[in-house]
C-alpha cells in the first residue's frame, strides 16, 4: 500500500509567490550541468529556513519561467540553498546563464523526502548516475552527519566519463572516508581513469550488496533506474527496501494544478521520494 501521507501546514499568504534570492555562487559542475548556491534576500528567512533530505524547491528566473530541482545542500548547511541544474530547455539555459549577484525565486520546502529516520541502524547503499547524484548528495551527506545511527554506508556513482561526473571536488573526500565505502565508475575506459569501468547496474552487481537488513536508495535517468532496479531485484532486495525519486514536471508544486498527478498521487505533494513497491501501485504512465 502507499504510504499515507501526513497533512502538512501550508505557508501563509500565497503560496505561488517565489522568495527573492540571490546567486551567491555559480559552480560549473560539468559541460550541462551548473550549481547554484543561493541566499534568500530576508535574512530572517534564511535563518528559519527549514527543509527534509530530498525536498524540492521551485527556482525562478525572472522573464524566463521556473522550473523544480532538488535542494540539495544538506539540512544543517544554513547559509546558503543549493541547486544543481542540468541545461535540458528554456528555463534551465537561462539558470545556466546566471551569475552571482543576479536575482533569483525560490518556493520551497516542496514535497516529502527521504525517510532517514526509518532506515536508522541500517546499511545504506546509494547510487547516483549523473545529475542524479544531486539528491543523494543532501541525504548521503545527512546520513554520514548523523553516521553513529546507520550501519554500513555505501556510495556508487557513475557517469557516461570523468567530465560527465558532478561533484568531482568533493568525490576525493569520498574515497578517502573511513565510514564510507566509495565506488565511481565511468561506461566506458578513458585514459587516466582509475576507478570502475562499466554501467552501474553491471557495477553494482560485482560489488554485490548484502540485502539483509539494508535500504538501496538510488537516483538518475529513467533508463539507469529501471535497469539498476532488476540488478537489485536480482540480488535479492524487496521492493520495499528500494528508495527512488520520481521525475515528473511539476507546475504549481503544492497538488492543485493536476500536472504531476499520476493515478491519484501528485508528485509534488506525495512525491518526489517514493519506494519501489509504491511505484509498482502506480498506473505505468509514471
Amino acid at each position: 500500500m502507499l504510504r499515507e501521507i501526513t497533512p502538512r501546514p501550508q505557508p501563509s499568504g500565497n503560496p505561488y509567490l517565489p522568495m527573492p534570492a540571490t546567486v551567491a555562487e555559480a559552480i560549473q559542475e560539468t559541460g550541462n550541468i551548473r550549481t547554484l548556491r543561493v541566499v534568500l534576500d530576508d535574512a530572517d528567512a534564511m535563518k528559519n529556513f527549514t527543509y527534509e533530505p530530498g525536498q524540492v524547491g521551485q527556482l525562478s528566473v525572472f522573464g524566463a519561467g521556473e522550473s523544480t530541482f532538488v535542494i540539495n545542500s544538506p539540512p544543517s548547511q544554513k547559509n546558503y540553498l543549493q541547486f544543481s541544474v542540468m541545461q535540458a530547455g528554456e528555463v534551465t539555459a537561462a539558470i545556466h546563464r546566471l551569475s552571482p549577484g543576479d536575482k533569483v525565486g525560490v518556493r520551497a520546502p516542496l514535497g516529502n523526502f527521504f525517510p532517514y529516520n526509518d532506515w536508522k541502524g541500517k546499511d545504506i547503499f546509494f547510487v547516483g548516475g549523473g545529475i542524479g547524484m544531486a539528491p543523494i548528495r543532501t541525504i548521503m551527506m545527512h546520513i554520514l552527519e548523523n553516521r553513529k545511527d546507520y550501519g554500513k554506508v555505501s556510495l556508487l556513482y557513475g557517469a557516461r566519463t570523468p567530465r560527465d561526473m558532478a561533484f568531482s571536488y568533493e568525490t576525493e573526500d569520498w574515497l578517502r572516508r573511513d565510514d564510507l565505502d566509495c565506488t565511481l565508475c565511468i561506461d566506458a575506459p578513458f585514459e587516466g581513469w582509475e576507478h570502475k569501468v562499466g554501467l552501474i547496474p553491471n557495477v553494482l552487481t560485482e560489488l554485490n550488496p548484502d540485502p539483509k537488513n539494508c535500504v538501496a536508495v538510488l537516483c538518475g535517468p529513467p533508463i539507469m533506474i529501471k535497469f539498476t532496479v532488476q540488478a537489485l531485484e536480482k540480488l535479492k532486495f524487496a521492493p520495499e527496501n528500494i528508495v527512488t525519486t520520481l521525475e515528473k514536471r511539476m507546475k504549481c508544486g503544492i497538488g492543485i494544478c493536476g500536472r504531476c498527478n499520476i493515478g491519484g498521487r501528485y508528485v509534488c505533494v506525495d512525491g518526489p521520494v517514493f519506494t519501489w513497491k509504491e511505484l509498482q501501485e502506480l498506473p505505468p504512465e509514471m
